[in-house]
């Protein structure tokens, strides 16, 4: 029994053993585009700071909501006069006598409630200037996550463009070493001269140097993606390949009806233009009168405590209702209200401007996509050809009815139509991502 037992508790050990092995070798999963987005998204200073931008405009709301509530403030003061406050009195006699009024020395606290009754628009245009400052804000946020989810996406196609580029260097490396492996063997039996197979060699050199180069621009993609996930330059990223042809139905009509709806620029223009109107009408609030209810609580006396003293009573209170008006400034507020005119013209203007922009940017990313899609097909139509020039080449030459700069030719041929197809490819998802940007999807 005891031996069964030791049995089973190696088989045990054995399995987890195995299994701790399977996982550590498993492969990462590469990581998706949508995946890369959210990391951009939760790491992006741009999107941080947006967000506090909305914070403070919130806090500015809420401070400009507070101006409708009545206000408590309050005050003490001491008061030392250069002689006791007194008066001459003339009745009983024919020489005036001094009469004591007071102490030297005053000390008073005063509470004071005041509560605005009729600013003339005042108040009420302020707290819609602050109110959409927060809707500003967060068209500025909506902005930066469209920027950072474009600057994701084409860093991201960069990358499988860079990766099949390489892949195609290897393949053109592989096939020029494989004749420059036919031109020495053709060499050696004095089929070729010397000459072609120098040319054979130098031309392997070149595929070598453009592997390099290749190989190189995969990590100066990867080193910028890196940098827009926020993450080390320098750590190893594998991607999802996606990097395949879907047709996408575009109407040009459609695409610039959407974007003056929903791009956040457009949005922003308008709602500075609305900002612009509740100005002029806080400044047309300052042709009004002011009207505010004040409360007054007092508390005196001739020392600190406050306990009054024999002249006047310790305490006292007041209702006063103020009202204060500015009629004649020499038109200053006529040219204000002139100014904020001015500025909301501006911002009409302004407006129409950014919808000119936005019509233009849609229009040109449309044409972008649509000619990167042509691109695909007449590439991938040119890889056919050209795999099935390289073909005949290779046996023409096998049979010595071709030369060597007939096979490189063609290779070379092979290799620009991969290279053509994979930037077609790269430019239809890069142009179809600031399309979506354009229309503000």
């Amino acid at each position: 029994m005891s031996r069964v037992l030791f049995i089973l508790i190696i088989s045990l050990c054995l399995s987890i053993l195995t299994s701790s092995l399977v996982s550590a070798d498993e492969v990462e999963k590469p990581l998706s585009l949508n995946e890369s987005i959210t990391i951009a998204i939760k790491r992006s200073t741009c999107i941080r700071a947006a967000e506090y931008e909305i914070k403070g405009a919130d806090y500015e709301r809420k401070a400009a909501a507070t101006d409708f509530l009545p206000k408590l403030s309050t005050e003490y003061n001491y008061t030392h006069f250069n002689e006791a406050p007194h008066m001459k009195d003339w009745s009983y006699t024919s020489y005036p006598l001094d009469v004591k009024m007071g102490r030297q020395d005053r000390y008073q606290w005063n509470a004071y409630l005041k509560q605005p009754i009729f600013t003339g628009g005042a108040l009420t245009s302020s707290y819609q200037i602050a109110k959409l400052g927060v809707d500003i804000a967060k068209e500025h946020w909506d902005r930066a996550k469209q920027d950072i989810i474009l600057q994701v996406k084409e860093a991201y196609f960069v990358i499988l463009k860079a990766e099949k580029i390489k892949k195609v260097a290897i393949q053109a490396v592989e096939q020029v070493k494989s004749h420059v492996v036919v031109a020495r063997a053709f060499y050696e039996e004095e089929m070729i001269p010397k000459n072609d197979l120098l040319e054979t060699e130098v031309r392997f050199a070149q595929v070598k140097q453009n592997l390099i180069r290749a190989d190189n621009g995969v990590k100066i993609a990867t080193a910028n993606f890196n940098t827009i996930l926020r993450q080390d330059v320098n750590q190893s990223v594998e991607v999802e390949d996606i990097l395949e042809y879907h047709p996408e139905v575009f109407s040009l009509g459609d695409c610039l009806k959407e974007a003056l709806k929903r791009r956040p620029e457009m949005k922003e223009v308008i709602f500075n233009f609305e900002r612009a109107k509740k100005t002029v009408n806080l400044t047309k609030s300052r042709f009004f009168p002011q009207i505010s209810l004040i409360t007054n609580y007092q508390r005196m006396g001739d020392h600190a405590d406050l306990q009054g003293n024999p002249y006047e009573d310790a305490e006292s209170w007041m209702i006063t209702t103020l009202f204060s008006w500015d009629i004649w400034e020499w038109g200053k507020k006529h040219y204000q209200v002139s100014a904020g005119r001015a500025k909301l013209a501006q911002a009409e203007e302004l407006k129409k401007q950014v919808g000119d922009a936005i019509a233009l940017e849609v229009k040109e990313s449309y044409l972008n996509l649509r000619e990167a899609e042509k691109n695909i097909f007449v590439a991938k139509t040119a890889i056919e050809q050209a795999e099935e020039n390289f073909r005949l080449n290779q046996e023409r030459y096998n049979e010595q009815m071709a030369t060597t700069t007939d096979v490189l030719d063609a290779q070379t041929l092979l290799t620009e139509a991969h290279k053509n197809y994979y930037n077609a490819l790269s430019d239809y998802h890069i142009a179809k991502a600031k399309l979506e940007r354009a229309v503000g999807r």
